[in-house]
């Protein structure tokens, strides 16, 4: 691992914790829904929207219109009626205001100081910077799939970081919370990192964060990964 010289992170789940911040903002709109349904449902419809977009379905379409596509469905599913143009506008960009799980700003501060470290999200590139910035997250850049016009788990898109900063695959390291993600990266020649979060589906629903072999690291949280780095 001596050769490692990048670091690409997932961040929905792996560096923010969406259902936290998701739900807190429904039950803020008093819209007398199950917030927790409410909140799964939302993210339920991202991969099926996705798809639409990688089908030739749907034409190029940043996440941002993806989410707001997605909540116009399901207030309807819901029976919520009440919201307003601006509020819905509001609320979609809720995902702009995501708050960052515990160890993240200092684990990512301390994996900073030894490699580069950049997003590599399906999140367009303002949702990420606006989430940055509240959240105090250190980048050294942002990378989106609006950059390489590919959702992961895309091809084009994990050799695309890889080529944005002139590395070889084997030199990147994807780190993230989702099996499906790391396997789609390693298949592209990327060193893979799993990072748990078993509460990112809120705390009804405790994600299974077994060990598995293939990942070449497995860590409890960002500074737990990075005192595994520190020791190659």
């Amino acid at each position: 691992m001596a050769n490692i010289r990048l670091l690409a992170f997932d961040v929905f789940g792996t560096v923010v914790d969406w259902h936290g911040s998701i739900k807190r903002e429904v039950e803020a709109l008093d819209l007398g829904v199950d917030t927790d349904e409410f909140t799964l449902a939302w993210r339920a419809g991202y991969a099926p929207a996705m798809k639409r977009v990688m089908s030739g379905e749907l034409g190029w379409t940043k996440i941002d219109d993806l989410h707001r596509m997605i909540l116009d469905q399901i207030l309807i599913e819901f029976g919520v009626t009440e919201l307003s143009e601006n509020q819905k506008i509001d609320l979609n960009l809720a995902w702009h205001r995501l708050d960052p799980w515990p160890d993240t700003v200092e684990g990512l501060t301390n994996l900073k100081s030894r490699y580069i470290i950049t997003t590599l999200s399906n999140g367009n590139i303002s949702l990420l910077t606006n989430m940055a910035k509240r959240a105090g997250l250190p980048w050294d850049c942002i990378l989106s799939a609006e950059v390489f016009r590919a959702y992961k788990p895309h091809p084009d898109t994990y050799l695309g970081v890889a080529r944005t900063f002139d590395l070889k695959p084997e030199e990147v390291i994807l780190v993230a919370a989702h099996h499906n993600d790391l396997e789609a990266a390693r298949d592209c020649g990327l060193r893979t990192a799993y990072i748990e979060r078993p509460l990112e589906f809120g705390n009804n629903n405790i994600k299974d964060v077994s060990a598995r072999a293939d990942n070449d690291y497995h860590a409890k949280d960002f500074l737990d990964l990075h005192q595994q780095l520190k020791q190659n």
